[in-house]
Formats: structure tokens, C-alpha cells, sequence
């Protein structure tokens, strides 16, 4: 399946690492808002397979062990009032975009800015309600948005990676322009930095070791652009491994692993 990331600029030699990222990030969203809304479409559901197995029902999902819901074909977290996680809450900047793309969004979401279930007990006994039967049918009709959010938090934390990566900034550099080269290695961008984000907030570590997208590019092994989806799926193995063997025994993420681990085995290919 083609996504059609084929005219995302790939630099060849430039004078810069600076000048590379900047103009990254200028093609990314410049791509983004050109992407065909059938295109959009494809990358969303695509998304919204691995992370709800592509169903209704799984766009409103509070998972077993955690303290937040989880919403949208991204499962984008949503904290209630007074609850602080390591983990980056996405769920609030998506209403801002989706009110902002002239999305038909529910009066009621725009005036609760936390979550209004606070356990999963609650969230499960009104999965039948009106409010979140509202809150499916807006999440369902808006996929292209929904997309089109993922792909500019992508590109708002491209120019971050030199300073975040620091000696690692060549090769991250490389790796990036590498996985633009094919749809798989753009996909995997785009799907891994929704799933496990940029790597960049140092809220998100374990033992001082984060997860996120920054975190694979630096692990990515040296390769080709033909190489460059297969050895970004071998590091995201590699790093999500460590997470596992870093989390606190508490949250038993050792349930999670053979699932991540089957969503990086897909970004092999496209």
C-alpha cells in the first residue's frame, strides 16, 4: 500500500545539520496539508489498526492498570483533574485542532478540559451513554484530522532532535533523511511518534532511558534507504525492550511487549 510521501523533500548534501531540519520540518507540514483527504484516510486507519484494531468501539478505550483514558484512531491520552503521569497528554491539543479544522465538536468537550471519568470503573459503567456514544461519532468522522494532528506533532518535534541528540545529531540526521526515502520509512515516522512520542520530554524515562522516536533514530543501526524501514523496526524492538526491562515492576509491561513488538514488525513495510 503506497501513502504517497513519495515528493517529501530528501536532502543531499546541504551545509547543515540546522538548515536540514528546518527544511525537514517545512516539508513535513507542508506534505501534510496537501495529502489528499483518500491518503489521509489510508495512514489514519492504518493508525487506527494498530492501536484499536481498527474498530468503533476501541476509539473510546481505558486501559487495565492505567490511570487515564485513552481516545482517538491515536489513542491520545486524557487525564482527569489532579492526575500527573511521566506520559505526554495529547488528548486536549486534538479537540483545540479538531475545533480548529472546523470539526463539529461536541459543546460539552470544549468546556471540560479534564477528563470527566476519573477511574476506569467510571469510564466503563457510561461506555453506553450518550457522552461517549457523542464523543465515538466524532472520532470516527474525523480520522483525516485526527491524521493530520499526528503528522504535525511529527514535524513540530523534527527541529528539536540536533540539540536533544547531541553527538548523536549526524546520525540521527541521516536516518531521518534515509526513511524518507520509501512510504514505509515515512509511516513508521509518523506512526511510531504517535506511539510512543518524540522522545524528547524528560518526564518519559525509565532509569534515565527514554522510548520515544528520538530514542530509535539514535539505536537505528548504519543502512540504506532500502534498509532503512527493516533497521527501524529492529532499533523501535531494541528500545521498547529496554523500556520493559527499565518500568517499574508495578506496571507489568512485560503484557505489553509481544504486541509492540508485532506493531514495529509492520513497519517493514508499507
Amino acid at each position: 500500500m503506497k501513502f504517497g510521501f513519495n515528493n517529501i523533500f530528501v536532502p543531499g548534501r546541504v551545509s547543515g545539520l540546522v538548515l536540514f531540519l528546518f527544511t525537514t520540518v517545512l516539508a513535513i507540514s507542508a506534505h501534510a496539508q496537501n495529502l489528499s483527504q483518500p491518503q489521509l484516510e489510508r495512514i489514519g486507519r492504518r493508525i487506527w489498526q494498530n492501536e484499536c484494531a481498527g474498530t468503533v468501539e476501541g476509539l473510546t478505550s481505558w486501559n487495565k492498570g492505567e490511570y487515564f483514558a485513552s481516545l482517538g484512531i491515536g489513542h491520545f491520552i486524557w487525564y482527569p483533574a489532579g492526575v500527573q503521569g511521566p506520559f505526554e497528554e495529547s488528548f486536549p491539543p486534538l479537540v483545540r485542532w479538531l475545533q480548529q479544522t472546523g470539526a463539529p465538536v461536541p459543546p460539552w468537550l470544549l468546556k471540560t478540559p479534564d477528563c470527566p471519568w476519573t477511574s476506569r470503573e467510571a469510564f466503563e459503567q457510561d461506555r453506553n451513554s450518550p457522552r461517549q456514544k457523542e464523543l465515538r461519532n466524532l472520532l470516527a468522522r474525523t480520522v483525516a484530522q485526527q491524521t493530520q494532528f499526528i503528522i504535525h506533532r511529527l514535524a513540530a518535534a523534527t527541529p528539536k532532535f540536533k540539540a536533544a541528540a547531541g553527538k548523536a545529531a549526524p546520525h540521527v540526521e541521516r536516518n531521518v533523511a534515509l526513511l524518507q526515502q520509501s512510504a514505509a520509512g515515512n509511516f513508521a515516522l509518523i506512526d511510531y511518534v504517535n506511539f510512543k512520542g518524540e522522545g524528547l520530554n524528560p518526564k518519559e524515562r525509565y532509569n534515565g532511558q527514554g522510548w520515544g522516536l528520538l530514542q530509535v533514530l539514535i539505536e537505528m543501526r548504519p543502512t540504506d534507504a532500502d534498509g532503512a524501514p527493516a533497521a527501524f523496526s529492529e532499533a523501535s524492538k531494541r528500545v521498547l525492550t529496554r523500556r520493559v526491562q527499565n518500568a517499574p515492576a508495578e506496571r507489568k509491561e512485560q503484557r505489553w511487549l509481544e504486541g509492540w513488538k508485532n506493531r514495529c514488525e509492520g513497519y517493514k513495510s508499507a
